[in-house]
């Protein structure tokens, strides 16, 4: 009998060991958000910045007042960042703009595909020398009609890369070597040699490939140990893997079908925000996920890196 027991004891270790790790999260905001994306932590004001694509909405949630403001941008906006100069840079419908938060004025800086109508901006983020990096996609869902832009301190744009379809998230390694980025229909996360003096990207590799049955990876962020966090769409959870050797390590099991974006925040950066969209679920999926749209946290153990914020001022 001890010998039946102490088998059975082996093989749950061996099981618990083999598994990813998975964990549950808690409602912050039930704000059944169309298309709710772009999640970044803002150091300087203790905020989370976020936005409602579709419905054109800039949220900024301050956690310790428990106050959601939100902000009508005029254009669709696919993501935000902060700038050092205490406004936002935003990636609308129709390039790139500095966004007043105090008084929601907003200031065209580039529009690097005004003769493609039927684009607009996704997601986007800060490189570590505060350049603001985001790509574009079809509005009308065609295929590899999008690219990623560079937006450098003094104004100019660059195209980066070509032929995207739906860009996603985008982080640099600790160490400023590396460049991950997200082409959703890929299912794959590619890292990039990266040149922090001169923003040029190079060799790109497959560091991750995402099941297809996990859902398609979206917005990531990235922990203080290098590890990245990816947002499952199609796949109720948030996925944790090892860039180095693309070992899925855990999952967060999110109650909302499509799961957007993710952004490690609070003081101690030690909570992992998570944005959904209730877009692309049915009746029958909302009634399973009621909260759909909302957005959602946890405090995985780990904690975040600090958002990289825009170094130019217009």
């Amino acid at each position: 009998m001890k010998n039946i027991l102490l088998i059975l004891s082996v093989t749950a270790l061996l099981m618990s060991c083999s598994t990813p790790k998975k964990d549950t999260v808690e409602l912050v905001l039930d704000t059944k958000s169309a298309l709710g994306e772009g999640a970044i932590w803002n150091p300087k004001t203790g905020e989370l910045i976020w936005v409602n694509i579709t419905e054109k909405i800039l949220n900024i949630y301050n956690p310790k007042l428990k106050n959601n403001k939100e902000m009508f941008t005029g254009q669709m906006i696919g993501t935000v960042v902060p700038a050092d100069s205490g406004k936002m840079i935003v990636a609308l419908e129709n390039g790139f703009y500095q966004f007043d938060s105090k008084t929601g004025s907003k200031q065209l800086i580039a529009d690097p595909e005004a003769d493609k109508p039927g684009n607009r901006f996704n997601d986007g983020k800060c490189d570590p020398a505060g350049r603001f990096w985001a790509g574009t996609m079809s509005k009308e869902g065609k295929q590899q009609a999008g690219a990623l832009y560079r937006l450098d301190t003094d104004g100019s744009v660059h195209k980066m890369i070509e032929n995207v379809t739906t860009s996603n998230g985008i982080v640099w390694s600790p160490d400023a070597t590396k460049m991950y980025y997200i082409d959703t229909p890929t299912q794959k996360v590619v890292a990039w040699n990266y040149d922090n003096e001169t923003g040029e990207i190079s060799n790109p590799k497959t560091a991750i490939e995402i099941p297809g049955e996990m859902g398609y990876p979206d917005g990531m962020t990235i922990d203080a140990d290098g590890n990245l966090w990816i947002a499952l769409w199609g796949g109720s959870a948030v996925g944790c893997w090892n860039p180095e050797t693309g070992e899925l390590l855990r999952t967060v099991d999110v109650p909302a079908k499509n799961v957007t974006s993710c952004a490690f925040g609070d003081d101690d950066l030690g909570t992992l925000y998570i944005t959904t969209a209730t877009q692309g679920t049915s009746a029958e999926e909302l009634e399973k996920f009621p909260h759909a749209g909302g957005v959602f946290k946890i405090r995985p153990g780990v904690k975040g890196v600090e958002a990289f914020f825009f170094k130019g001022n217009f």
